[in-house]
């Protein structure tokens, strides 16, 4: 029987005690547990073995590495950069390209392929606006028979 009071043994004890009882899979008489129930969001009447290792916790079993299962052996090789891309990196050129001030949009920078990309959405756009337009005022017309 579990003792709580002034005259109780150290808490190291208690913590065994529940763990003993977890272990014998009863309740101790005039021991109550309770856990957390993730489904109902209350607490609901546990075991003691649920009550000690609350929402599956569990103790550590072990820190070690699995075994390397189908392992093959790599040979490595040190004339092998760090990294691999193809080409130089442009973005400082690409940086000081797009921040230059010289008036333009930044949309616009790079000259005609930029311009007919915006020319046509904004057709595009337009276009879509007037359809819109017409499909609605011809939605709001009754039907004549």
């Amino acid at each position: 029987m579990l003792r709580l009071g002034p005259d109780a043994p150290e808490a190291g004890s208690f913590f065994r005690a529940v763990a003993q009882a977890a272990a014998a899979g009863s309740r101790a008489p005039g021991v109550m547990y309770y856990k957390f129930s993730g489904f109902t969001q209350k607490l609901t009447g546990a075991w003691a073995s649920d009550a000690y290792f609350p929402q599956g916790l569990k103790p550590v079993v072990s820190t070690e590495a699995p075994p390397i299962i189908f392992a093959t052996p790599t040979k490595l090789t040190s004339n092998s950069p760090a990294y691999d891309y193809a080409g130089k990196n442009k973005v400082p050129e690409l940086q000081k390209f797009f921040q230059k001030s010289d008036g333009v949009p930044i949309h616009l920078k790079r000259g005609l392929p930029d311009q007919m990309l915006y020319r046509t959405t904004m057709a595009l756009t337009v276009g879509g606006t007037i359809y819109c337009l017409i499909a609605l005022y011809m939605a709001s017309q009754p039907k004549n028979k």
